[in-house]
């Protein structure tokens, strides 16, 4: 009897906190159209989310492009189709590889960061006082750092694409000698349309559940130094989870395309 009490406990919470999760997120499309607009703090946030992440994710792609051309190349060569390398590696890269490596990242940076920062305002009750103080820390907190990473997760994942194309070129070259322009032709002659719009739409949603995700988890951490690690880890982990289910969706979508 105690373990169906316990699994039934557990299914409530469940759906408890998923409710709760949508509110939230329909709570952010409400906030987001209503006036006053921080714009100070959305660009500090921008700031935060796409300059700050540059580095991190450029290198990340730099070696996933590489490493990619390098393994392919030996079962590539066998087929004599090492002409196809760039066509390959810029399919791959375009639509799967650059957009989820990118979100995976800005998860475990910026969606830790979100709901470790929330967490632990709200532990020290500065959400609290802003409430007091006739002040909508939901419009000031949540919306600005929500409109940052929808913004900023597309514009870092097409900078990666880049720098991928460019560390496949430099792999390509280990073994073989090929210039940047004919690299490049030959990697964008293999992309369509049908490859890139959903790469690129999909990205917004990437951020948008990355940004609700870590401030939800911050926004309702509870009392105790504890619930800011608590915080922080299940904002990397459920926005993790939720990146990969929207990926999956929008693969569906885009084969019945």
């Amino acid at each position: 009897m105690q373990p169906i009490l316990g699994r039934y406990k557990q299914g409530k919470d469940f759906f408890y906190r998923a409710g709760d999760l949508t509110a939230f997120m329909l709570r952010f499309f409400r906030e987001v159209v209503r006036p006053p607009y921080e714009w100070r703090e959305i660009f500090y946030q921008c700031y935060l989310v796409g300059y700050k992440s540059t580095f991190l994710i450029g290198l990340t792609a730099f070696i996933m492009g590489a490493v990619l051309t390098i393994q392919t190349r030996p079962s590539m060569a066998a087929f004599g189709a090492i002409s196809l390398i760039p066509g390959m590696v810029a399919v791959s890269v375009v639509r799967e590889i650059g957009p989820v490596i990118t979100a995976i990242i800005c998860c475990g940076k910026v969606g830790s960061r979100m709901g470790a920062e929330l967490g632990s305002m709200r532990v020290t009750e500065q959400i609290d006082a802003m409430e007091v103080s006739a002040i909508n820390p939901f419009h000031y907190l949540v919306v600005s750092r929500t409109v940052a990473t929808t913004l900023m997760v597309p514009l870092l994942a097409i900078i990666a694409d880049l720098i991928a194309f460019y560390g496949a070129y430099l792999a390509m070259n280990i073994h073989d000698t090929t210039t940047m322009r004919h690299f490049f032709v030959a990697a964008m002659h293999h992309l369509e349309f049908i490859d890139i719009f959903p790469a690129i739409i999909k990205t917004f949603f990437f951020g948008y559940v990355i940004g609700i995700i870590g401030c939800y988890k911050g926004y309702h951490a509870r009392r105790g130094t504890e619930s800011v690690g608590v915080a922080a880890n299940s904002a990397v982990v459920a926005s993790s989870l939720a990146v990969f289910i929207i990926d999956m969706i929008a693969a569906q979508i885009t084969d019945l395309l």
